[in-house]
């Protein structure tokens, strides 16, 4: 009688795929994610600190504040940072603050990001981000993928472009 000592194979380990590996391996650092938000906030606000300087030279100084110069300067802001996070975003994956730091927002698999997850990520996970006393931007920084909770909700990362 013999004994047959069966060999037991150990399971393959899961591959990424290849977009997976990319977004890895090319995940932008986050200091240049850092001026890319801080180019695009400087936009939105330079966008109104112009329009309260038109307010405050043609209006009369500081008395007219609320003037309608102001008000048009904030509704610009805001209808620029729709178009700016969420349209623009969505369709070519950078704001233009990603598109001046050479980086790029995608979906985890490689896929574009789209308009609703861009809409998702820019007006629900940033605010999250916020709520949480920057704890969740911090994220982005001391995680290995380098995702923040805005990517987390979204199911994004930022890559550095060309890669």
């Amino acid at each position: 009688m013999t004994a047959r000592v069966a060999e037991t194979i150990p399971p393959r380990p899961r591959l990424k795929t290849r977009a997976m590996q990319n977004s890895v391996r090319f995940r932008a650092p986050f200091s240049l994610r850092c001026g890319a938000i801080l180019i695009d906030y400087i936009i939105f606000a330079a966008i109104i600190a112009f329009s309260t300087l038109v307010s405050r030279l043609l209006g009369g100084g500081a008395r007219s504040a609320g003037s309608s110069s102001e008000t048009i300067g904030v509704v610009l802001a805001i209808v620029v940072a729709v178009l700016d996070l969420g349209i623009l975003a969505g369709l070519t994956g950078m704001t233009i603050g990603k598109w001046a730091t050479g980086l790029r927002i995608q979906r985890v698999d490689g896929r574009p990001i789209g308009i609703g997850r861009a809409f998702l990520r820019h007006f629900v996970g940033y605010p999250a981000s916020f709520l949480t006393l920057g704890l969740g931007f911090l994220a982005a920084a001391v995680t290995s993928k380098g995702r923040g909770l805005h990517d987390l909700i979204a199911n994004t990362i930022v890559v550095r472009d060309g890669s």
